[in-house]
């Protein structure tokens, strides 16, 4: 993980002012280290967690979407369940429920993408060659005539000397921009990638698309296309596909009227016959776009788009239970579990079937987390500081639930010591391994080493870091303001299984299931690898809880700053 751009890191900065009490000491004391591992993890029922995915992932519950039937029905779930559980209500007002305002936009999918050059004109089809939206609150949003502008990899990274926007100007333009971070060839070893610059092998935040199309609000461009290629987007162009639906988002005072027109993907068929229309080699264009020497390159083309669009404001909402501490000088701090309830709801049926069931993403995190509120409610003594468990809203849309309490947070961020997520829980049995997303962050790594150790399990790097994975779950809201956040769980080295089975069923889950009406409960799960999971988390938010000091990033790290300036640089 690697340090943001100077704009971004002002603009996080910038959301520390509404946290509250940042001159305040954190508090210190509790139980020395050892007392706290003395604890031995809870009992945790996977069969329990079972049943609550699939309730959820169940046709009644069509889908999850927020703003639908699916959403009263899963929040109706979660509330009771947490009730059951011992669970309090965690919204200071005495519910269970923090609402999150968004609005919701479809385009009419009856539409196309034009480029034009001169007499010549490629006319890309919605959805089969473009997936496209608009996040204006507009009945109808225009790309008219508007010029295409190549900017590589649309990166500006003054750390690793790098402008991709060198003497552009892009207002009133379409940007055409590439997918992760540039590859950057090792000198040493030019068949590897420079580990020194955007972080090797890994993605950085400057590879995520949601970044891409920040940059095209920061350039003022007109429209931001993304070349669409499955191994660095790290899904295939059908996961963009589901992008057709009614798409969601915060609505900003201006009416998000300052992001691009329109923002949308392209496939790499088009891309590369664009290419050819404005008189240029892609696979060329892409290896110069590599290089810090790169500067943008005006294609010539012109594109047109128009999107009508359904527009509908809808209330959705975050669950928030809590497990008060036990310590009245400590009970005011918190550690929270997040765990994202949504998923697509009803859409275009693949074989037959509408319905996004999101049986591992995320039921099976909602059900973990019910069953984590269980194990502390449980637990005497109770932990010192207090629990929150956040089951969110709209993770699937971009991280807007876990966003909109980040920026309106229940408690104090400054008060918060760290955040724990969990997204699509083990199925597949126990491993040897732990991954941990993003390691060598924070002193949160110390804390899930030790848990793994007492588990007779070893922590190890994400095994696929050029997917992004930090940045793509609801943990990371949190940590762009300072909050030190924990991405971590399952593992590939699979107890009883060949050497490459863990990864070979990450990827077939990927290409085949991943936000697929296929990704159902299945006859052949083993839930003994979730249940292991569930323990190791609840042993790391207990000792994160009963800590003598706040957990702190490591030294080096973009938003150990943030965190400092948030505590009062104590």
């Amino acid at each position: 993980m690697r340090a943001f751009s100077g704009m971004l890191l002002v603009c996080f900065a910038l959301c520390l002012a509404g946290c509250g009490n940042g001159d305040r000491e954190p508090a210190r004391g509790g139980p020395d280290s050892a007392a706290a591992a003395a604890v031995k993890p809870p009992a945790i029922d996977g069969q329990a967690v079972l049943a609550h995915t699939k309730v959820l992932a169940s046709d009644e519950y069509e889908g999850r979407k927020p703003g639908t039937k699916g959403e009263e029905l899963t929040l109706a779930y979660i509330t009771e369940q947490f009730q059951k559980a011992g669970v309090e209500p965690g919204h200071p007002s005495g519910g269970y429920l923090q609402k999150v305002p968004m609005v919701g936009i479809k385009a009419d999918p009856n539409t196309s993408l034009v480029f034009k050059k001169g007499a010549r004109q490629q006319h890309l089809r919605f959805r089969d060659d473009v997936v496209a939206w608009t996040k204006h609150v507009a009945e109808r949003v225009s790309l008219q005539d508007s010029d295409l502008v190549f900017v590589g990899y649309g990166v500006q990274a003054p750390e690793f000397q790098w402008d991709d926007y060198k003497g552009v100007d892009l207002k009133g333009k379409t940007m055409v921009v590439l997918i992760n971070d540039p590859p950057v060839p090792d000198p040493s070893n030019p068949s590897a990638l420079d580990p020194k610059v955007f972080g090797g092998k890994a993605m950085t935040y400057y590879g995520r698309w949601t970044y891409k199309y920040e940059m095209g609000q920061k350039m003022g461009a007109a429209g931001v296309l993304i070349v669409h290629e499955t191994e660095p987007a790290a899904y295939p162009f059908a996961v963009v596909q589901g992008r057709v639906a009614e798409q969601f988002d915060l609505v900003a005072p201006d009416k998000n009227m300052s992001r691009p027109a329109i923002e949308g993907w392209i496939t790499l068929d088009r891309a590369k016959a664009l290419f050819t229309l404005a008189g240029h080699d892609f696979d060329a264009l892409k290896k110069a776009a590599a290089t810090r020497e790169f500067t943008p390159v005006p294609f010539g083309v012109t594109a047109s788009m128009t999107l009508r669009n359904t527009i509908r404001p809808v209330d959705s909402h975050n669950v928030v239970g809590k497990v008060t501490g036990s310590d009245p000088a400590l009970e005011d701090e918190y550690v929270i579990y997040t765990s994202h309830w949504d998923h697509f709801g009803i859409g275009e049926p693949v074989d037959g079937d509408p319905v996004y069931h999101g049986a591992r993403d995320n039921a099976t995190g909602i059900g973990g987390l019910i069953e984590l509120g269980r194990a502390f409610a449980a637990q005497q003594p109770r932990p010192r500081r207090s629990i929150l468990l956040l089951a969110v809203t709209a993770e699937e849309q971009g991280l807007l639930g876990s966003e909109y309490y980040a920026e309106n947070p229940l408690y104090p961020l400054a008060k918060t010591l760290a955040v724990v997520n969990m997204d699509s829980l083990n199925v597949h049995g126990r491993t040897k391994d732990l991954s941990v997303t993003g390691y060598g962050n924070s002193e949160l790594d110390d804390y899930a080493e030790a848990v793994a150790a007492s588990q007779g399990r070893v922590v190890k790097p994400d095994p696929a870091p050029e997917r992004g994975g930090y940045y793509r779950s609801d943990h990371f809201p949190f940590a762009k303001r300072g909050v030190p956040a924990l991405a971590s769980g399952g593992g590939v080295e699979y107890i009883g299984k060949p050497e490459g089975w863990g990864l070979k069923m990450s990827e077939e889950y990927t290409a085949n299931d991943y936000h697929k009406p296929s990704d159902t409960v299945r006859p052949d799960w083993d839930m003994s690898g979730a249940v292991e999971d569930l323990q190791y988390y609840w042993l790391v938010g207990y000792r994160v809880a009963q800590a003598a000091k706040y957990p702190e990033w490591a030294a080096g790290n973009e938003f150990r700053a943030l965190r400092e300036r948030m505590l009062g640089g104590k």
